[in-house]
């Protein structure tokens, strides 16, 4: 499952280099900090692939 915006996107982004080890948890907040508990590897990366090209910024 995709991402629906470029705010998703980069969030799932964020908890997906947390969870490989390449930045700190600690730099985590908001979406990005929940992500990470609660998804695994798999999930983030269907999440944060593809084009950002044509999506809205944030969904309501």
């Amino acid at each position: 499952m995709p991402a629906k915006s470029k705010a998703q996107q980069k969030a799932a982004g964020a908890a997906l280099s947390a969870k490989r080890g390449d930045t700190p948890r600690s730099k985590l907040k908001g979406a990005s900090k929940e992500m990470a508990e609660h998804m695994t590897e798999k999930q983030l990366e269907d999440f944060a692939k593809g084009s950002i090209k044509g999506k809205p910024e944030h969904v309501d």
